[in-house]
């Protein structure tokens, strides 16, 4: 079983709450509903931030975009509720967002 596959263990999970992109995007949440308008990616190749893995394609040209980027938090917020498991969003893999996932879901549960 490849590591993208397998489930969060709790060590992961702890370490994504305290994940300074995720603790921005839990107080961003939906109130930036016009987020997309803004993204740094309207200009580039949407494919820049869907990596093929099976060509050894990396997701660093969209992670080095996303990180200047004013709407990161927005971004990685809309990715978590809609669970998308594809592609760079926010400013972070789909590893990354697996495991943010799991406290994403637990907040909002609390809530």
């Amino acid at each position: 079983m490849s590591r993208s596959k397998k489930n969060p263990s709790p060590e992961e999970v702890d370490a994504a709450r305290r994940d300074p992109r995720l603790r921005r995007a839990m107080d961003v949440g939906r109130r930036d509903p016009e987020w997309r308008l803004r993204g740094r990616c309207l200009s580039v190749d949407p494919e820049t931030f869907f990596p093929e893995p099976q060509l050894k394609e990396t997701p660093n040209a969209a992670l080095a975009l996303c990180s200047g980027c004013g709407v990161q938090a927005a971004c990685l917020a809309w990715a978590l509720d809609a669970g998308d498991r594809n592609g760079v969003w926010g400013g972070t893999t789909p590893r990354e967002r697996q495991v943010m996932l799991v406290a994403w879901r637990d907040t909002v549960a609390a809530a």
